[in-house]
This record gives structure tokens, sequence and C-alpha cells, in this order.
């Protein structure tokens, strides 16, 4: 604790010492410097609000900016998506002719394995009456070999 001759000396010079720190000085002073400090506060904090608002409009401008590209490639996206439909309607329509092209191809293949096979029933028909006719004819020969006195 501080006795009572430190605390008299300590209230006789603090009035001096704050003079000497700035911070004592006399109202009038003091007073004007505190406008002058508001003064300079008000017209930072003026500045800043208009830096605020230029940078605010930046933004938004921006922000258009961003948004106008976007619509931009959504309405790319929509029409490579478009082209894209066409081309594989275009392809389906293609598959469509292949697959009639095949049906076409498939039943000519059908009649053409029915003509082989009515062409291989005749030749058997053909066969055997040809191997029937042969035989008959050999026996005859046989029998009229056999029978002619020689």
């Amino acid at each position: 604790m501080l006795a009572r001759e430190d605390i008299e000396f300590i209230k006789s010079n603090i009035g001096e010492w704050l003079a000497e720190q700035s911070l004592g000085k006399p109202p009038a002073v003091y007073e004007i410097e505190l406008r002058e400090r508001m003064v300079r506060v008000e017209e930072a904090l003026r500045y800043q609000g208009e830096e605020l608002k230029a940078q605010r409009e930046l933004i938004r401008d921006f922000m258009a900016q961003v948004d106008r590209r976007f619509e931009e490639l959504w309405t790319q996206i929509d029409r490579r998506f478009e082209q894209v439909d066409k081309r594989l309607d275009q392809v389906d329509k293609r598959l469509d002719q292949v697959d009639k092209r095949l049906d076409q191809i498939d039943r000519r293949l059908d009649q053409q394995h029915q003509d082989i096979m009515s062409i291989h029933h005749e030749l058997k028909r053909q066969m055997r009456w040809f191997f029937g006719t042969t035989v008959a004819v050999g026996g005859f020969v046989v029998a009229i070999l056999r029978l002619w006195p020689l």
C-alpha cells in the first residue's frame, strides 16, 4: 500500500504527467482534438461506406455476369442434348431399317431352305425310282440270261 505522502505526491504531479503525455490537455484543446478525430473518423467511415457501396455494385455486376454465363451454358447444354437426341433418333431409324432388312434376309433364307429341301426330296424320290428300275432291269437281264439256252 501507498503511504499518504505518496498519494499526495501523485495527486500534485498527475496533471503535469498527463500534460506531458498529451492526455491531460486543457478541456478546450482536448475537445478540439476530439472533434478533429471525430471528423477524421466520420470521413474514414464515409469513405469506407462508399467503398463498400462500390464493392457491392461490383459484386452485383459480377453475379449478374455469372448468372448470364450460367444461362448461356445451360442453353448450350440444352442445344447439345437436342442434337444428341436427334442423332439418337436417326440411329434408331437406321437400326429399324437394318432390322427390316434382316427380316427380309431371314425370310429369303427360309425360302431357300425350303427350296433346297424340296430338291433334296425330289432327288431322293428319283434315286429310289432309278435304283428300283436298275434292280428290276438287272433282275430281268439275269433272268433272261439264265433262261436263254446257250
